[in-house]
């Protein structure tokens, strides 16, 4: 039994309903500050860690994110007080590829962390190079924002169709699964929502959190965009999913066992992107583009490629490019969103 294990049986056995939502195990699994998975400081990503990123492939994701920063740059007419916004920026490293690459002077990287273990590793890393801020709140005029592998990590209610209703998952002492009533008003709200033509035992995500970060994200000051990358699914493939798509990973393995070795494994889920979509264009955002990460950097990639004048890709860059956009690698699984914020 895990340390986080110990701790939750305790913590739902003096619960008044004797359960607590899956998204609030989710939530201590992950982000706790001694014993979940995250909690403790950045994981090791890439062959020695859990699972691997687009940023684990090398540093060319970082470059074509500084190719988008620059374009963003220029149709906000080059404004001196333009800034990066990283969100969920792990250990630096995707932070430090994009500034590498980056050609717009004198602009700001700023960093929204706010575990201290995680400031103190991307400080190690990049120094002065970046200043971190608490809030979008407190971002300049005119900016580009970015986060790379951020919703999928954020808790979320499970439910499941018993044939008449839809149910939340809720976890009792002995770390079972229970069907219980929706646990908020939000929630019984998003469940309204759902089809209910479909066979008893249908499972699906909802990520509340991913709703309430998207309305902050419409909130936020500033004119200029906003890049999301990340696993995902249109609504129509999620419900081609009766299982939904939450998974445990651990050493690269991944399985459905989502309440084993909790605090050690990584819980991640596939966006749904359909849903995200909604919820920022209600609040304002405007789609500029949205597609599979394969196509979506193949065009960005495009003006660069031609540029090279016959000369190609050398062997290593080559092979980053065709692990983030072949299909049967990153290119398919990986979804890209651009929006954009006009208006103050």
């Amino acid at each position: 039994m895990t340390a986080l294990e110990t701790l939750l049986r305790e913590q739902i056995s003096t619960a008044p309903s004797g359960l607590l939502p899956f998204a609030a195990v989710m939530e201590l699994a992950l982000y706790h500050p001694q014993h979940g998975y995250y909690g403790p400081g950045p994981r090791r990503l890439g062959r020695s860690g859990d699972f691997y990123t687009s940023v684990s492939t090398g540093p060319l994701f970082g470059k074509l994110l500084a190719m988008l920063a620059r374009h963003e740059w220029d149709k906000l007419g080059q404004p001196a007080d333009f800034a990066l916004i990283e969100q969920g920026a792990h250990d630096g490293q995707l932070a430090e590829d994009i500034l590498t690459a980056l050609d717009i002077p004198a602009t700001r990287y700023l960093l929204l962390e706010p575990n201290p273990r995680y400031r103190e590793a991307q400080r190690q890393r990049l120094g002065d190079r970046v200043t971190w801020i608490e809030s979008l709140a407190e971002a300049p005029a005119h900016a580009f924002y970015l986060c790379n592998e951020l919703p999928d990590a954020f808790p979320v209610h499970l439910v499941r169709w018993d044939g008449q209703n839809w149910l939340e998952l809720h976890v009792d002492a002995a770390l079972n699964l229970v069907p219980a009533p929706p646990s908020s008003p939000e929630l019984a709200a998003e469940v309204e929502k759902l089809p209910r033509d479909l066979d008893p035992g249908h499972t699906m995500e909802i990520s509340l959190a991913m709703l309430t970060w998207v309305r902050q994200l419409a909130q936020v000051p500033f004119c200029g965009s906003f890049f999301i990358a990340d696993y995902g699914l249109d609504a129509e493939e999620f419900l081609a999913r009766p299982a939904g798509t939450l998974r445990r990973y651990r050493q690269h393995q991944t399985d459905d066992q989502i309440l084993a070795d909790l605090g050690e494994s990584d819980l991640t889920t596939s966006i749904n992107f359909t849903r995200l979509i909604t919820e920022a264009e209600s609040h304002g955002l405007r789609v500029l583009d949205y597609d599979h990460q394969g196509r979506f950097l193949t065009r960005l990639a495009a003006p660069w490629l031609a540029s090279l004048e016959g000369r190609g890709l050398n062997a290593a860059t080559l092979r980053q490019f065709q692990s983030l956009t072949h299909p049967a690698i990153m290119g398919r699984s990986f979804r890209c969103l651009w929006m954009g914020k006009e208006t103050r």
